[in-house]
């Protein structure tokens, strides 16, 4: 069954400003932007999950807590512009709901990082339900001719928030770049599996754990994305269903391998639309996940004989089933690029080279993350984009 889902329109504002940017739309595949440079290579910290869930971001928020209320306050401004103050003021007040009724550890996080950042509380959750409701990303799977697959993802966050004309940038995006860390999750003293997170952020979007399963999460465009699955929850008190980012947390911290994490990120109700990309450590374990809150669809690797499905699986933010918009297709360039090395040449450089092309790199894009399922490596880099380049 194709899980339901309609698109998002883009306004005429936002066309004018892409004809004011003077961006260009995909000319060739990249070939030379790897190796990245070694000062944008995304810092590590450690998450213990030993200590008290109110304890276990202290830490992170004693480095990036300034850059976490920056952000936030950026996002509040954004969201009262868009909403009206009446409206944002009646959201805020559902905040601290939405918070508490969140199970255990996940509030008792919120609170230790509101009071770490001095962030208010209401302000801590809007933060970490941001993606339920904006977000856009490119990511690929793919596997060598020996049957060993490489996992690599664009992350782009900014989703028409704050564009500034000046320096042709997302406010949004910007602020997320001194946010962005690379996390080893730790129990029992021993590493349980990595994650590319911003500061403050519980959920997880990127992550790998070794020799078990690689995972990367991309929005899926809908009217009303994830705000009827919230009202649910707040006003209606439906809490059998997962938030989208903290559904893939529990799995890479109890799910022991591959087929049981694709069985649930397939099974389990969710609050909002959205593509679940996974790859695991054996020849064709690699699917993307295509979610409604009830309904899936799945595509494997192998599933076709060229193109996405065959030695790669490629999924930005539309549904493999129509045809991505003239104004953002990062499909058709990435699938391109892909068949045009051929999977003789398939490496973390080429997957990286790939997420650098234009555009499918592009204004949004925060980081690139690059993960081997088998060796649980991780990295991840951040990305700007110079002019020209198209805004998302």
């Amino acid at each position: 069954m194709k899980p339901t889902g309609a698109p998002l329109f883009i306004t005429l504002s936002v066309l004018v400003m892409v004809l004011q940017v003077g961006a260009q739309q995909f000319k060739k595949c990249e070939m030379s932007a790897y190796p990245p440079q070694k000062h944008d290579l995304v810092p590590v910290y450690e998450v213990d999950l030993d200590l008290p869930p109110s304890k276990r971001w202290d830490h992170l928020m004693k480095d990036r807590g300034p850059q976490v209320t920056a952000l936030v306050d950026a996002v509040s401004d954004l969201a009262q512009s868009i909403l009206g103050t009446r409206l944002y003021e009646l959201l805020l007040s559902f905040l601290p709901k939405v918070g508490e009724s969140m199970p255990s550890p996940y509030y008792e996080e919120l609170q230790g990082i509101s009071a770490s950042s001095g962030v208010p509380l209401s302000k801590v959750t809007l933060y970490n339900i941001f993606y339920e409701a904006f977000s856009v990303c490119t990511s690929i799977v793919a596997q060598n001719p020996a049957g060993h697959l490489i996992h690599a993802r664009n992350l782009d966050n900014g989703a028409f928030l704050g564009w500034d004309s000046s320096n042709h940038t997302w406010r949004v995006a910007e602020l997320l770049h001194p946010l962005s860390v690379h996390l080893v999750w730790k129990k029992n003293n021993a590493t349980l599996f990595r994650s590319i997170n911003f500061a403050g952020y519980i959920g997880v979007l990127t992550g790998v754990k070794e020799n078990k399963f690689s995972f990367s999460l991309n929005k899926r465009l809908s009217l009303g994305g994830g705000l009827m699955g919230i009202l649910e929850w707040v006003l209606f008190g439906d809490h059998k269903q997962s938030w989208v980012s903290l559904l893939p947390r529990e799995v890479l911290e109890e799910a022991d391998n591959y087929k049981e994490a694709q069985h649930i990120l397939t099974s389990r109700r969710l609050l909002a639309p959205v593509y679940y990309i996974l790859a695991g450590p054996e020849p064709l374990q690699g699917c993307i996940i295509t979610r409604d809150r009830d309904n899936s669809n799945l595509v494997t690797l192998g599933s076709k004989t060229e193109g996405s499905g065959s030695w790669f699986l490629v999924q930005t933010n539309y549904d493999h089933w129509n045809k991505p918009p003239f104004f953002d297709d990062r499909h058709t360039p990435s699938c391109h690029c892909l068949t045009q090395a051929g999977q003789q040449n398939t490496s973390s450089s080429l997957l990286y080279n790939v997420l650098s092309t234009k555009p499918v790199l592009n204004k949004e894009t925060v980081y690139t993350a690059v993960m081997d399922p088998k060796s649980g490596e991780l990295e991840a880099w951040l990305r700007h984009c110079p002019d020209p380049c198209w805004p998302w």
